[in-house]
């Protein structure tokens, strides 16, 4: 028999879960030094420390789950969470919210396991308005949150099934459903649940990973509690070791106006930079099965550290949807620095957030578009403005008595090429004057034009699959005639920069690439400079240059510590 119909015979018994699971539907088990009235408390005043980039208070966090808009418009970030060590394991789903996705309120640990066997895994989380689930007659703000649950009987790899808990609070605390495992197919590869509303077909649509087989399932609901098996999709795109977190949900696109479906998956090891990478495929959805357009792969980063990203849920469908991902890679995620300060001992970040949408600028057709999201949110005071500076330099100080946060953002602009002078170059160096380190990169527009980042300078951790170069050129000609492949009479590039202490997020065209680089210095990155090169006479050049607010500092009490909300429920940053 064929792997898809072995699979596709094991999902149809999934009505038959609470069979194949020795778990309490409802238990929950709190290990001992796990807070569990109160956030996790933390220091956020590091060198090493993100403050615009979401780290978890203390401790090991991976990826990103159950990210949703809330029905009052606060955003939820849920995370893989393990409150005890720095490494992986010991799964939970920790909790944060904002209102604008970079200041956020630690809140306390949302979903703990059932036992001290089985961890909570990835998974997501919906606003059920219409009551689909039964859970929430008289509300419109129901939380629903899937996930998986992985049983490790004795340290062994047991069974993996996936699980649904609802909230009546907003998303702040949950019950586990009394009928779970809501879907089992009794396998020790299975999970990473991603839910969306399919409003053509009036169902919830579940895509969930067969991990070690290469195959993402495809499962629809009327109500979140009973789920069928709808179709396979195997062995797409690269394979690397195993399939995990996808994604299923619709990407406005340029120049049409309905949006078109793209399914996101990642994959773990294997990528073709090493490790952990993500992937993405637009194609049709007809209620049952979802086919690719084509069979071209196309990562979503052209760096190294943006894994697992998911999208959040809430939404309208023809606006751009935003996404976190997890900024590391397996290879490396649990052994860099955790930070120097007493009680600090994270690991990890996650990406700023990140607006999506398509666009057929490239050949291959269906580009991904990643900008930033709402910057505008913590932009500071200005650094440094210059324009007309043709092939000049721009240097620019940002220690801690210019920019108190210690991160910035910066753009380079080339404007006004044209089809006989599509020409230069815009490199940056961000380097501290206390140690000598620096890191590179920049945006070539000859020829292909293309974009990099070097940080062989950067001596804090090193690693073999610890990369050090990036690139990615000749797909992204966002101001030239995609027929004769040459610029317009206006054509322009821009480079768009975050340096946030040990996080390098770099943009070229407004997202037409990004790349994403953890990278941990031996002391603070403090001095900017940005050089122009080959810039012909009928072209501009222009540098801006913004510090960026530090939200953690305006939390964190006389000893410097971040508590979160330990005031109410429902959140001190809550507005009505």
């Amino acid at each position: 028999m064929q792997l898809n119909n072995v699979l596709s015979v094991a999902a149809l018994l999934a009505g038959y879960a609470s069979a194949q699971s020795s778990v309490n539907p409802t238990s929950t088990y709190y290990a001992p030094g796990i807070p569990t009235d109160a956030p996790v408390p933390g220091n956020y005043t590091g060198y090493l420390r993100p403050r615009v980039h979401y780290s978890p208070p203390r401790y090991f966090m991976n990826d990103p789950n159950g990210l949703h808009k809330g029905a009052d418009g606060t955003w939820h970030l849920y995370y893989q969470y393990n409150p005890l060590t720095p490494v992986a394991g010991n799964q939970h789903w920790g909790h944060a919210t904002s209102r604008d996705l970079y200041t956020w309120e630690n809140q306390k640990i949302a979903i703990f396991p059932p036992n001290n066997y089985t961890f909570v895994f990835s998974g997501s989380a919906v606003v059920d308005s219409n009551n689909t689930s039964g859970f929430f007659p008289n509300q419109t703000n129901g939380v629903v949150a899937i996930y998986t649950l992985a049983e490790y009987p004795g340290g062994v790899q047991g069974t993996q099934y996936q699980a649904i808990a609802y909230s009546r609070d907003d998303g702040y605390t949950f019950e586990a459903y009394e009928g779970n495992p809501v879907l089992d197919i009794n396998s020790t590869n299975f999970r990473d649940p991603y839910v969306v509303w399919d409003a053509a077909y009036t169902q919830w649509i579940m895509t969930v990973s067969y991990a070690a087989v290469f195959t993402l399932g495809i499962y629809t609901s009327p109500d979140l509690r009973n789920w069928t098996h709808a179709s396979n999709l195997t062995k797409h795109g690269y394979l690397g070791v195993q399939y995990e977190c996808p994604n299923l949900l619709q990407l406005p696109m340029e120049g049409q106006d309905e949006p078109v479906w793209v399914l996101f998956l990642s994959l773990n090891p294997g990528g073709p930079r090493g490790g952990s990478v993500t992937q993405y495929f637009a194609g049709d959805w007809n209620g049952t099965h979802f086919t690719p357009y084509d069979a071209g792969t196309r990562l979503t980063d052209f760096g190294k550290d943006n894994y697992a990203a998911q999208f959040f849920n809430g939404i309208a469908r023809n606006e751009p949807q935003v996404s976190m991902g997890w900024a590391s890679n397996w290879q490396y995620a649990q052994i860099v620095p955790t930070g120097l300060i007493e009680n600090e001992q994270f690991r990890s970040a996650l990406t700023v957030p990140r607006a999506h949408h398509l666009a057929n600028i490239s050949a291959r057709g269906y580009d991904l578009i990643s900008e930033i999201h709402n910057i505008s949110a913590v932009l500071d005071k200005e650094v440094a403005y210059e324009t007309n500076l043709g092939n000049g330099t721009v240097l620019a100080n940002f220690d801690s008595a210019t920019v108190e946060s210690g991160a910035i953002y910066f753009e380079a602009n080339i404007t006004g090429l044209t089809g006989s002078t599509l020409q230069g170059i815009a490199n940056f160096t961000i380097y501290s004057s206390v140690s000598g380190e620096y890191i590179r990169g920049g945006i070539n527009a000859a020829g292909w034009p293309g974009i990099w980042i070097d940080h062989s300078n950067i001596r804090g951790f090193d690693n073999p699959y610890f990369n050090d170069k990036f690139s990615e050129e000749g797909l992204f000609t966002p101001a030239m005639n995609p027929v004769t492949g040459l610029a317009k009479s206006n054509g322009s590039f821009n480079l768009g920069v975050i340096v946030d202490h040990s996080i390098l997020e770099v943009y070229l065209n407004g997202g037409q690439a990004a790349g994403t680089s953890s990278f941990f210095p031996m002391a603070e990155l403090d001095t900017l400079a940005i050089r122009f090169g080959n810039i012909p006479g009928n072209a501009s050049t222009t540098v801006g240059v913004w510090g960026l607010k530090d939200p953690w500092a305006e939390q964190a009490n006389a000893n410097g510590t971040v508590v979160g909300n330990t005031t109410q429920t429902m959140g001190s940053m809550r507005m009505f």
